[in-house]
């Protein structure tokens, strides 16, 4: 029993295929508008502060502009999965404060949130986790977290990556919205 267990540790090998330097062009065009739009969004809406530029959209960005297909990249999954994370990470907040206690807990609920709504988007549980250790700043957002930078952040990302995606003849995104 321990020998198959520690088996399944040993890995297979892999085969790589040469990198598609196109490919990899685009992702990074795709990434760079939508970064740049939700900061540019972010300087026109918020002057003091940054708000908008929440650390999970770096994961997203991966998620959008270099693996289109996959299903944790696709529209209900980037934004409705940070939406209820982002919720459900200020609810934990307004109830447990910012200790590690509620940071565990956050991103907890939120993959569980995420799994039972078929809404999985791994930046979430980072979203999540942003609403429960962010700046004081970023707390007196309290509820409109969610929905500014959140929700409006991913809209904007989503919206770049249909059109960026698209433009390349051997990509295709969304692969369905729902």
């Amino acid at each position: 029993m321990v020998k198959t267990y520690l088996g399944k540790m040993k890995g297979s090998p892999v085969s790589r295929k040469t990198p598609c330097w196109r490919d990899a062009v685009w992702s990074w065009l795709g990434a760079f508008l939508g970064m740049a739009g939700v900061g540019w969004l972010s300087a026109q809406s918020l002057q003091t502060h940054s708000l908008l530029m929440v650390g999970s959209f770096g994961a997203t960005s991966v998620l959008l502009y270099a693996a289109p297909e996959s299903p944790l990249a696709q529209p209900r999954n980037v934004l409705f999965g940070n939406l209820l994370s982002a919720l459900c990470g200020v609810l934990v907040w307004k109830l447990l404060g910012d200790s590690w206690v509620a940071a565990a807990v956050a991103v907890s609920t939120s993959i569980l949130l995420m799994q039972l709504t078929h809404t999985l988007h791994p930046p979430g549980g980072a979203t999540a986790l942003i609403a429960v250790i962010g700046s004081g700043e970023l707390h007196s957002l309290g509820w409109s977290y969610a929905f500014f930078p959140v929700a409006t952040g991913c809209l904007l990302m989503l919206l770049i990556a249909v059109l960026i995606n698209n433009l390349a003849r051997h990509r295709r995104y969304p692969l369905h919205w729902w």
